[in-house]
């Protein structure tokens, strides 16, 4: 799906380097399991540094244990050491100590490191994903740091306290938080338009509602193909595009018979295909 996401055969010769911060899903359909297939559909690398531990489906979270703040830190300097990283996506954190682990973390790449934030601050199944008294936290310490945040309006909503306003209105608070660039996602609006800020321009960016695919995991899917896309050098609005287009694309062929809940998405598009080895 993502293969036109290298711009030249030359830049091909090199496999670009995503590492995702955030928490695992054990059911497979978010978190760090639904990055590491996002990548993987863009033809990325894919790395991990867990943030926390969940026990989880397609209807519930059940447990959440987390990761101490030094193990956090120990994963990403491990893989920046030795593979590098071109782009970072930071998901499910959890608290205000994670927080500031990540933070920390952050200052040990290189500086134009592109990063891209999805404050996960709920589940799908309406569990709190980011302790309340850690949002100013990552308010103050990540905001700032994102090349690319990512909210989704609730959680737009929840960070910059206008609880009735728009996506315009919203993009352009959060983007007032810190990070260079915003992308409101509208998947939970009748349009499902995503909204776009740079600090000079607004675009919307539209895209069709599948009310029969599922939907678990098109916010991390749409953060890391994002996060992908800067990896393999792309402008902000063009990768803001391709993941608008690709998270639509798997919540259409998303697997709604896996799991009782709201199925989990396809980035990888096997929905309907006849497993090899079936």
């Amino acid at each position: 799906m993502c293969g036109a996401v290298a711009p030249s055969a030359s830049m091909a010769l090199r496999i670009p380097r995503a590492l995702s911060i955030a928490g695992s899903d054990s059911g497979g359909g978010a978190g760090i399991q639904a990055d590491v297939k996002a990548f993987a559909a863009c033809g990325v690398h894919g790395m991990t540094a867990i943030t926390s531990i969940t026990a989880q489906n397609t209807t519930t979270v059940v447990a959440v244990h987390t990761v101490p703040a030094d193990v956090i830190v120990a994963q990403v300097r491990a893989v920046a050491q030795d593979l590098g990283v071109d782009a970072v996506k930071i998901g499910m954190l959890g608290n205000a100590s994670t927080v500031e682990a990540v933070a920390g973390a952050l200052e040990e790449l290189d500086p134009g490191t592109p990063v891209v934030l999805d404050p996960v601050l709920v589940a799908e199944s309406g569990a709190v994903l980011l302790d309340p008294t850690a949002h100013r936290t990552l308010i103050e310490l990540l905001l700032p740091r994102a090349t690319v945040a990512t909210p989704n309006v609730p959680e737009a909503r929840a960070l910059t306290g206008l609880t009735q306003a728009e996506p315009a209105e919203l993009a352009r608070a959060v983007r007032g938080l810190g990070p260079d660039v915003v992308v409101v996602t509208g998947g939970h609006l009748d349009t499902t338009t995503d909204v776009f800020f740079d600090g000079d321009h607004l675009f919307e960016l539209p895209g069709e509602r599948h009310a029969d695919g599922a939907a678990h995991g098109s916010g991390c899917t749409h953060s890391s193909v994002l996060a992908a896309a800067l990896a393999w050098g792309w402008e902000p609005l063009a990768a803001a595009r391709l993941a608008r287009e690709l998270a639509a694309a798997a919540v259409s062929h998303g697997l709604v018979r896996v799991g009782s809940g709201p199925g989990p998405v396809d980035v990888l598009a096997r929905a309907g295909i006849e497993p090899a080895l079936a």
